[in-house]
This record gives C-alpha cells, sequence and structure tokens, in this order.
C-alpha cells in the first residue's frame, strides 16, 4: 500500500502501518500560502514560516519566497529564495501542531457552484513543476484524510452511521485506486479511457489523469478541503471507529464509488467506466428490503420514459430539509431538485454547447436519441443528429458535460422537443406549419450523479432510519465484506 504515515487523530495515533498519501489540491503560475508553524525544507536542516509565495522562473525551476505578509511580499524583493527543477517539500518540524494555508483554492471546478476560499491543512506541502504550471500537494496520513473528506463530502452533523459507512468506502476508494496505479505501472500497459470510431466517440473520466499525486482535492476524485471543514468530534469519532475498515470482494479491495444520489436504482460500474464487472457494484434498487418497488427494466426506452417521469418511493426521494441539511453543504444546497428534475434549452443554446464541449460542429440539432441505457436507466450512448453531422457520444459524464455549460446532474433523462409555429406558440408535434427544426429542448432526469455504488442521499435517510453503517454498506454494496486491514 505504499508508504505509512503516522496521524494526529487521537484515538488512532498508535496504529501502525497506516499509509501515507498525496492529495493535489492547487494548480496554477503561482500559488501563495501561509506555514503557520516551522516548517523543515525535505533533504536540508533549514526551517521556515510564515506568507509565502510559489512561482515558476524562467529557467524552468520552483522558487519559493518567504515574507512576513503577503502586502510586503507583493511590493519588494523576497529575501529567502529556494530553487528546485522538479518538487520542494515543507515537513513539520512538530507534526501535532501544525498546519499550512493555501490562499484561493478552486472548488467545484467545472460545477455551478465554482469558486474559490482559503483553506489550512494539515501535514506537509509539497510543490510540484508541471509543464507550464505548479502543483501545491498534501502529504498526510489517509486517516487524518478521511476526517476532512466526510466532513467535506457532506456536513459533520450528519448521523454517525451515515459517516462511518462514508468512512469505509472513502479509505477503501483510495487504497483501490493505489492498488489500480500500482498494477497499471508494474506492467507496464498504458491506460487508455478512450474508444473512437468515424461514428461514435466515447470516453470516461476516472483518476488515471493524475500521475503527480494520488488524488485530486475536488469531485473528480474526492472532495478534501484539509481542516477548514474538518476535525468535528463526531467525524473523528466516525474515522476512529472505522480505522483500517474496507469492504472487499474475494479478497481484494473493493472499489466503493459514491454520488449524491441514485434516482431510485444504481448503476453497474461497467457502463460508466472501463469494461470491467465488479460485481459489488451493480443494480440495486434504493429501497427497503421486500418493498414494493417494483423497478422495471430500466434499459428499455419505453419502461426508463415510465420510470423517470414518476417518482417512486425510494430511500433518497426525500425532501426532508433537516435530512440534506446534514448531508449536503452550503453550496450542493444550492441544487433544489435531484431525484427528478427538468432542464430546458433553446436551439441556439443547445448548439452551441455541443459544439463546444465536443468539438465538433453538428449544425442545428434535430434530436437526441438514446442508443443505450444502464440498468438505472443512465444513458451510456447517445446519438446526436445535427443538420450537418450525425454522430454518437458516450459515456454517462461526457454526454452530461456536452449539454451543460457544468454537468447535468445525471444521464438518467428522457428528452421532449418543441416547435415554434408561425404564429409564435410552442408546439410538441411537428408540422408542416413549424418547420423541422426544434425551438426547444427539455431535458426531465433522474438522480444526481454516475449512480454507481453509494448514494449519498439514500445512505443518510437510512442513518436516520436507524440503519448500522454496516447495514447500509450492504445494501449498496451487494455481496462484498467489511474487513479490517490494519
Amino acid at each position: 500500500m505504499g508508504k505509512t504515515a503516522a496521524t494526529n487523530i487521537p484515538y488512532i495515533k498508535n496504529m501502525k502501518n497506516i499509509p501515507e498519501i498525496s492529495v493535489g489540491i492547487l494548480t496554477d503560475v503561482e500559488i501563495r500560502f501561509r506555514l503557520n508553524a516551522p516548517y523543515r525544507l525535505s533533504g536540508t536542516e533549514e526551517v521556515f514560516s510564515g506568507e509565502g509565495k510559489a512561482t515558476i522562473s524562467d529557467d524552468g525551476k520552483i522558487s519559493v519566497f518567504f515574507n512576513s505578509s503577503l502586502e510586503e511580499a507583493a511590493n519588494r524583493t523576497f529575501p529567502i529564495e529556494v530553487n528546485n527543477t522538479e518538487t520542494i517539500e515543507f515537513e513539520p518540524v512538530e507534526s501535532e501542531n501544525a498546519d499550512f494555508d493555501l490562499y484561493n483554492v478552486v472548488i467545484g471546478l467545472q460545477f455551478h457552484w465554482e469558486r474559490k476560499e482559503n483553506q489550512r491543512f494539515k501535514g506537509a506541502l509539497r510543490f510540484v513543476y508541471d509543464s507550464s504550471s505548479l502543483i501545491a500537494v498534501n502529504i498526510l496520513s489517509i486517516e487524518d484524510y478521511l476526517v476532512s473528506v466526510i466532513s467535506s463530502e457532506m456536513s459533520a452533523t450528519s448521523s454517525p452511521e451515515f459517516l462511518k459507512a462514508h468512512a469505509v468506502i472513502s479509505r477503501g476508494w483510495l487504497l483501490a485506486q493505489k492498488e489500480k496505479a500500482s498494477g497499471l505501472h508494474q506492467s507496464g500497459s498504458a491506460y487508455n479511457s478512450v474508444t473512437e470510431t468515424p461514428d461514435e466517440y466515447c470516453c470516461w473520466y476516472d483518476r488515471e489523469d493524475h500521475k503527480l499525486f494520488d488524488v485530486c482535492a475536488d469531485d473528480h476524485c474526492q472532495r478534501y478541503q484539509g481542516i477548514t471543514k474538518a476535525y468535528t468530534k463526531t467525524s473523528e469519532e466516525a474515522v476512529s471507529t472505522t480505522a483500517g475498515e474496507v469492504m472487499t470482494y474475494h479478497g481484494t479491495i473493493c472499489d466503493t464509488r459514491f454520488y449524491k444520489c441514485c434516482g431510485g436504482v444504481t448503476e453497474k460500474f461497467e457502463n460508466n467506466w472501463e469494461p470491467v464487472v465488479h460485481p459489488y457494484l451493480t443494480r440495486v434498487e434504493d429501497c427497503e428490503a421486500g418493498a414494493d418497488h417494483n423497478a422495471p427494466d430500466l434499459t428499455n426506452e419505453e419502461e426508463a420514459e415510465r420510470w423517470i417521469r414518476s417518482a417512486p418511493p425510494s430511500f433518497c426521494n426525500t425532501n426532508d430539509k433537516e435530512i440534506l441539511s446534514q448531508v449536503l453543504n452550503d453550496y450542493d444546497q444550492e441544487t433544489t431538485t435531484f431525484y427528478r428534475w427538468k432542464v430546458t434549452l433553446t436551439q441556439e443554446q443547445i448548439s452551441d454547447l455541443i459544439r463546444r464541449k465536443t468539438g465538433r460542429d453538428f449544425g442545428d440539432i434535430i434530436d437526441l436519441i438514446p442508443v443505450e441505457r444502464g440498468c438505472s436507466g443512465r444513458i451510456m450512448r447517445l446519438k446526436i443528429i445535427g443538420t450537418k453531422k450525425i454522430f454518437i457520444i458516450g459515456k454517462e459524464l461526457f454526454i452530461r458535460k456536452a449539454l451543460s455549460e457544468s454537468h447535468l446532474y445525471s444521464s438518467a433523462f428522457i428528452v421532449e422537443k418543441a416547435y415554434m409555429t408561425e404564429k409564435g406558440s410552442l408546439i410538441t408535434d411537428k408540422t408542416s406549419d413549424t418547420g423541422n427544426l426544434p425551438s426547444v429542448f427539455t431535458l426531465t432526469g433522474a438522480g444526481w450523479g454516475h449512480g454507481s455504488g453509494l448514494c449519498q442521499i439514500g445512505a443518510a435517510v437510512m442513518g436516520e432510519k436507524g440503519y448500522s453503517y454496516k447495514e447500509i454498506l450492504s445494501h449498496y454494496f451487494k455481496g462484498a465484506v467489511l474487513e479490517k486491514i490494519y
């Protein structure tokens, strides 16, 4: 599992063999930070603290400057400079009482809630040079990381059992990714996430994008916002109670994925990412065992349409503001609909979006036709019919990106078209009075996220209903078992 690290969590400080991880926090040409305690420059006896700035010099080296304040730093020559061709790392002299700040960290990258905030972190600070940019990387123990993750992914005031379940899956997902990356490195084989033909482009997005650190700090991997959102007693206890626990399947650590809301039924792994079957990431009806849920075959277009137009009872079908406030951070609560939702796009909007997001000019859009749906009703392959081009795109996240400035909530949607009459009214049936081009496309959808694995809102409801974290995990990861690995 790689390097081991000490942790600052009181309950598990004496545990051995806790893995160390690296988290990419911020990428920019210039990064401002503050060391709030003495930090040693790795490989030397030099100790620094206070306000700092890291930049890339003209000769391709990393330059780090220190001064007493950012205001002074912006207006004078810096007294201390350290150069390195690849990385610079600052390690806390006393890890228990040390932390550092990073300024203007981007959160919600490319989502509708994207913004910047200052964040504080435990552990070491590493600067890595990557082409024309600089990356700030946090090095820390996985258990310290998890306290922040379960407080960043949702509110630390969530039910204890939900927080425990999330600690287990966040730990397992990360360790599974590290094992996968190690296997790919040892095999020497290149990871390919794209399939392309003259008529179709299909891709998926995963953490294999990251080469210089284990995971990023945003929704692409797992939300990690340092101790800015962490270290409540409840979140610490959730991590310490489950320390070293992961879900396994036939002796292998499970790739325990999660997302906001399944919309009633969860999705198979292979329908969202590479064509590898994980039996524990399969179709699950998100309701009480034995409940009269009766979800239909959502790979069938007619059944999927009826399902999406309805709002069947499910764990994640809730409007309970108290539960949602515990699950969703402030910016997540800006999304008021997620179980069933609707997006309307004009012809101008949708043709422009698809052209920009796919890099292909379809002309005006005539139709969007689902070619293949997964078991949750999510579209895996979508045919776009334009006046200039007919082409198929996939998988689910690429479809979501192509039809939104950020991301559609999910790819489980149906398409309705409306046509403008000569009198200026909209009708759903094309007639000689309307012409061939739709004026408006309405996407009616279900769920929020990719749908594979644990449904966070559903799991939060289960926690409030009195389910244990073990029962929550066994509900979403069929056939997997809970195992303590360190």
